[in-house]
């Protein structure tokens, strides 16, 4: 991705919506789990002793003096929880420790400007840590050997049992984490967006693939279950599909002003973008139109038009190709659609891009264009075979197929770059599956139509 686009990122952002609702939410439900059940209360209790001079108003006591005993209190801090100190602690207290362990639950701070300790010690239990608070205060200010520029040693204020405990931060641990979870779902959201390189709907999506958008076939609603007619402009005319295709039509009438256009070429760089289908409900929607029109099955391997036309496929055009062109009427199929013709792949051969290249074919397809208003070649995707390649030389025009947020990039670069090596005739790019909030035209319509099942 050459540049980021703010606006088509917050767009991508939308389809992560569930995740940035559902999961800061679930986190934050656990982690106020833990901290009510599961994490282990701790209570810390205080106590204060101060460290003075015996002669405090001896005038002749001078700032770097003061300032002398003010950073000895941080030597003093270390001597509150020196091994000596704790070990008469706990033998006071009777504590089932060690000193090492036991430093580990104990601060000692200073009060700043002040030579004030703060001994603070933590505890599962609350008497427990004022015991311990204590008992250090006492036990430190007894060794008055360990102190020797201090002359007095006294103890300000006495720890009390804490009634809450220390490590109760519940607001604050699910605050944080509902802010890490959303931006943690985010900023994998933009890696994923920023290295994507798959073909998306966007306002600049022309400039970057230098291919004009055709159409672009709106995400239906509508769930094509198996046997389920995939025609939708006939099944569901009143869609929000069969109006992006009926769009689509009226898009390629005005491709050409000066030349009419009459045979259609479809393809796709990799498969499952959609081709068939766009191919035949675009067939389906000139001969709507009044056009007499005929879709020819290109895609000799894995052509699929008989399944979607549920019609049978043992007299194709590869059956066509290998009799006389005199009895194409014989190969050629009426659908329960008025104006619409069907020729299918036919029987699978070895030889599909030999076939197709054939003076034969060239001959037949002469033949075709003056007996129908519209021709459309559905053809293989132009990634994986030469037989798109041979067909776009035969057709006046021919249309990359590319399913939104699915094809490559590259793919599709790569595909224009093949039929321009042939001269071939790009009217542009097909999007298909595009979401219908996605472009200002099907936000339009997208209020205005519904899909509406009718019988």
């Amino acid at each position: 991705m050459e540049e980021l686009d703010i606006k088509d990122f917050l767009s991508y952002l939308k389809k992560y919506m569930w995740a940035l609702i559902i999961i800061p939410i679930i986190a934050a439900v656990a982690v106020y789990y833990y901290d009510t059940h599961i994490k282990v209360p701790l209570y810390s209790a205080s106590s204060q002793v101060a460290l003075l001079q015996s002669d405090s108003s001896n005038a002749a006591t001078t700032l770097s003096e003061i300032n002398a005993n003010q950073k000895l209190t941080s030597t003093y801090s270390v001597i509150a929880k020196s091994k000596a100190i704790l070990d008469q602690v706990i033998f006071e207290l009777d504590l089932d420790t060690t000193s090492e362990a036991l430093a580990k639950n104990i601060k000692v701070s200073t009060i700043p400007d002040t030579t004030i300790l703060k001994i603070t010690a933590t505890s599962k239990n609350p008497d427990t840590a004022a015991r311990i608070a204590n008992s250090i205060a006492n036990v430190f200010t007894n060794k008055t050997d360990l102190i020797k520029t201090i002359d007095s040693v006294a103890i300000l204020e006495s720890a009390n049992a804490p009634e809450k405990p220390a490590n109760n931060t519940t607001i604050r641990d699910v605050a944080l984490t509902v802010i890490v979870a959303i931006f943690a779902i985010t900023g994998f959201a933009f890696i994923i967006y920023y290295f994507d390189d798959t073909i998306k709907y966007s306002e600049n999506l022309e400039t970057e693939i230098k291919l004009p958008v055709v159409g672009k076939i709106v995400k239906s609603d509508i769930k094509i279950k198996d046997g389920m007619s995939e025609i939708l402009v006939e099944k569901y005319p009143k869609s929000i599909v069969s109006e992006s295709i009926r769009s689509l039509r009226t898009n390629l009438q005005f491709t050409s002003v000066d030349k009419k256009i009459k045979i259609i070429h479809l393809t796709s760089s990799v498969a499952s973008e959609g081709k068939s289908f766009v191919s035949a409900n675009l067939a389906a929607s000139f001969a709507q139109a009044g056009k007499k029109v005929l879709l020819v099955d290109c895609d000799l391997r894995k052509g699929r038009q008989h399944i979607l036309f549920h019609r049978p496929n043992t007299r194709g055009l590869t059956n066509l190709l290998a009799d006389y062109i005199e009895k194409r009427n014989n190969y050629i199929q009426g659908t329960r659609i008025p104006n619409l013709f069907l020729l299918t792949r036919g029987t699978s051969v070895p030889n599909p891009a030999e076939l197709l290249s054939s003076k034969k074919n060239q001959e037949l397809i002469k033949i075709l264009r003056k007996e129908y208003d519209l021709i459309i070649f559905d053809s293989a995707p132009c990634g994986a075979v030469a037989d798109p390649i041979i067909m776009s030389t035969l057709a006046d025009t021919t249309i990359i197929v590319a399913r939104n947020g699915k094809t490559p990039r590259t793919a599709v670069l790569s595909t224009k770059e093949s039929l321009e090596k042939v001269d071939a005739k790009i009217a542009g790019i097909v999007l298909n599956d595009v979401d219908r909030k996605v472009g200002h035209y099907y936000s339009y319509y997208g209020g205005y139509y519904e899909d509406r099942r009718t019988s």
